[in-house]
This record gives structure tokens, sequence and C-alpha cells, in this order.
């Protein structure tokens, strides 16, 4: 992953800025031995500066980190931020060239000591020394995460800090600043512990990224996304919502895929917090590449498998009819195609032991609907249409017209699904429309056209729609 241009741009400026390092020698602010170490690797060829570093890693680490009997450089030059600055890009460019320094550096007992008060130097976000600061510990902790994978107490104690920093980027305004965070939490979400960190301070890290997600769909639901006819062509020409640009959203999800790692454990709280499941597939309609469908495919593949309780918000949000449409799609990315299958056919398993008659016999009995899985599946309708109408003198036909009789102020997603019912049993078994008629399902649909809810007013319409299909026959 390329650095944030507004980054290179700070590094590059500040590698130009001349440093008088032999007056920061005399001013006491650097030792004569701190000044040797740095007079040998600064403005030289990068091969030159790893030999130097790496005949004596030690001592170099020493420089960065401070000694037994000397202070960090960070600590020394306190009070000259231009040298703060600039052995900030230093480091970074150490740590990005030099593995063997890295691995020296991240096996220190607390490498991170020296750079974390350096992330409160101000509260300005637009401040280079923390903004460079938070770069190189994100560097930093990455590879000291991946050299030790089991708890680190200087880790644990490093990471929180770092986090909330970033998520001050990550709640600003500047889309720039967001994805300079982003991308560092990307660095450090490379493994467990440091992905239960980060859902541990989600009200400050997961949050906001949600909030970006939101933006990205203009602020429509997955419903009402799903509903427009020919969308995704118009949204992606369009542009996504909220000022989100493509880069910015496949590094949002980039972050929360890898949260997803520990679906069992963040699984729950993104549905009860986020609506994630509806959330994913909305922004899966309107996808404008196959990298973003590709994260946003695999996020639901993780999250689903490790919660299929979690798998009927998926069924209410339509997962089966985008799912569909993906496929009928020229996608070339194998692990999208990879993911696809495999969350159509835990759908379809899903939907297999979800639609029997008795289920949606009891569901409308117990006199409240919702969006569960018998209520969109055509094989279902198919199988069972004739019976729902014809069974104990069309006792469930006669309770679904009870049901949309009431006018469910504090829930109209039951009269939504009722209304749907309606459609499916008009379409399924027309020749049985007049008895349908007979129950008031007719009339009260036609009066639901008018209702203030949109998602009612989609639906009715469907079935008013069915209907006047026939409406010419005898």
């Amino acid at each position: 992953m390329d650095p944030p241009a507004y980054i290179l741009s700070l590094q590059n400026n500040i590698r130009a800025r001349p440093i008088s390092w032999e007056g920061a020698m005399r001013a006491k602010t650097i030792t004569e031995h701190d000044l040797k170490r740095i007079k040998a690797i600064d403005k030289v060829r990068k091969e030159q500066r790893r030999q130097t570093i790496e005949a004596d890693l030690d001592d170099y680490s020493s420089l960065l980190l401070g000694g037994s009997d000397s202070p960090s450089i960070f600590e020394a030059a306190a009070k000259r931020t231009d040298i703060i600055q600039y052995m900030l890009v230093l480091t970074g460019d150490l740590i990005d060239d030099i593995p063997r320094f890295v691995d020296n550096l991240v096996s220190k007992e607390d490498p991170y000591a020296p750079f974390l008060p350096l992330l409160n130097q101000s509260s300005n976000i637009e401040d280079p020394i923390p903004l460079l600061t938070s770069s190189v510990l994100s560097s930093l902790l990455s590879h000291g995460i991946a050299a030790q994978p089991k708890q680190n107490k200087a880790i644990d104690e490093a990471l929180p800090r770092l986090y909330t920093y970033i998520s001050k980027l990550c709640k600003s305004t500047d889309t720039g600043f967001q994805d300079i965070g982003v991308q560092e939490y990307s660095a450090l979400l490379r493994a467990k512990r440091s992905r239960e960190l980060f859902w541990k301070q989600r009200k400050d890290t997961v949050n906001p990224l949600v909030g970006i997600l939101r933006s990205a769909t203009g602020g429509k639901d997955s419903d009402s996304t799903l509903r427009s006819q020919g969308s995704i062509r118009s949204v992606i020409d369009a542009g996504l919502g909220g000022g989100v640009g493509l880069q910015l959203l496949y590094h949002v999800l980039l972050v929360i895929w890898q949260l997803s790692f520990e679906s069992t454990l963040v699984g729950p709280g993104l549905d009860e917090e986020h609506d994630i499941i509806p959330l994913y597939i909305g922004l899966l309609r309107i996808s404008p590449k196959e990298k973003t469908t590709r994260l946003l495919l695999s996020t639901l593949h993780n999250i689903l498998s490790g919660n299929p309780s979690l798998m009927p918000a998926g069924m209410t949000a339509r997962l089966p009819e985008v799912l569909k449409n993906l496929s009928g799609r020229h996608l070339n990315d194998t692990d999208l195609l990879d993911d696809l299958k495999s969350l159509t056919e835990r759908v379809e398993e899903y939907t297999k032991t979800q639609t029997t008659f008795d289920e949606y016999a009891a569901e409308v009995q117990s006199g409240h609907l919702r969006w569960s899985p018998p209520h969109r599946n055509e094989t279902f309708w198919r199988d069972n249409a004739a019976r729902i109408v014809e069974e104990d003198k069309g006792a469930l036909a006669r309770k679904l017209a009870e049901i949309l009789s009431k006018e469910w102020a504090q829930d109209r997603s039951v009269l939504a699904v009722g209304c749907n019912d309606v459609a499916w049993l008009v379409r399924t078994v027309p020749d049985k429309r007049a008895h349908l008629e007979k129950f008031g399902l007719k009339a009260r649909v036609m009066q639901l056209m008018q209702s203030p809810d949109e998602g009612v007013r989609w639906e009715s319409l469907r079935a008013v729609g069915e209907w006047l299909r026939y409406s010419f026959e005898g």
C-alpha cells in the first residue's frame, strides 16, 4: 500500500531542510557522539547508510531509543522541533529500508516509549510532529506485532495510545487525514491481539469508520437502494456519497475486513450497534470496483460464518437478490468469485432450513410479521400459496388480512411484509383473487399505497400491480 500523498509531501519537504548539526552540538542539544552517528547516515546513499547502521545496530538503536547512559535523540532535542521532525522522517526511512535494524529496534524492552509522548505534542491534527510520529509508530508497531505475536506489555500499552491518536485523524472532516488514519490502522491490524485491542476501543476506532461507509451510501439504506431500478450504473456515474472517494472507501473496507477475522468477537456488536449486514448489502449494490466488491463479500462471509444468527438480517436486506445480481455480472477476480460462491451456498442452505410451511404459519398466527426467509422465496410461494388460501377456509389468509388491518405505527415493516405476501399470493394463484378480495386484502393494499413509509408504499404498489395484470380478464 502506497503511503498517503500528504505524508510523502511532508516528508520530502522536511528532508530538504538544512539542519545545523554542529550548531546543535555547540548548544549541547546533542552530543558529539550523536553528531558523528547522524552525519554518517545523513544525506548519503541508501546502500552506504545501510552498511553503516548494520555495522553497529545497537549503537544506532540507542540513538533513537536512548541507552543506559544517554537519552533518546527525541528527548535530548525536545525543544528543537526542526530536529524532531527531521529525525522522525529519518527514522521512518530506516524502518522502511533496513530490515535488520527494525528487528534490532523491536527486540528492545520498550522501543515505543520515546515516540509516545510526541503524539500529544499538539491537538492540531495538521501539526507535523504527531502526524509523523503516528506514521513511524504504525510501522514500528506493525513489525513488533509480527515479531512478537504473543501478548507483549510494551505493545499492549502503546497500541491503545496510538489508536486514540489515529481516531482523531479518522474523525476529521478532511478525507486526506481520514485516509492517513485508515491506512495506519490497516498496518496495525495484522494480528489477533491488535484487532482485539482495536475492538475494545471501538467507540473511537470503529464508529468513525462506519460513519464514512454510511456517507458513501449517500444516506440511503440498503432496502431503498435495492428498490431503485437500474441504480447501480447511476450511482457509480454520480460518484459515492458524502465526498467519499474510491481510495478512502477501499481502505476503510480493508480495515473492517481485517477486523472481521475476529468475527465471533465483533459480529454481534457490529450488528447491534451498526446494522452492519444491511449496510454492507447496500454497499454491495453500489460497489464501483471489483476490489471493493471483493472486500464487501469477504467481510460478509466472515461475519455470517462466525455468527449464523445474523443471517435473518441478510435475508431482510435481500442478500439473495444481491448475490444473484452479482452472479450475473462479468467478474474476473478469483477470490471474489470464491467468496460469492461460498456466500451463495451459505444463503441457500439457510433458506432451505427456514422456508417451511409450518414456520410461515406460526409466524402469521403470532400476529407479527418480519422479513424471515419464506417471504421472499419463490419456491416457497409456488409450493404453498394455494394451501395458504384454501386450507381451513383460508384461515391464514384471513389472519394476514387481520394483521394488515392494523396501523402498526411503531413497526411499519409488518405492513410491508404483509403487502409482499399478498403480491406473491396474487402472482402465484391468480385464480384465487376473488377469495383474497373477499377477505379485504385488495382494498387494504390499495389504501397502503398512501402510506408515509417508503417500504410499505413500494410493497403495496407491487401487490396492486399483480392485481392489475389481470384487470382486463373476465
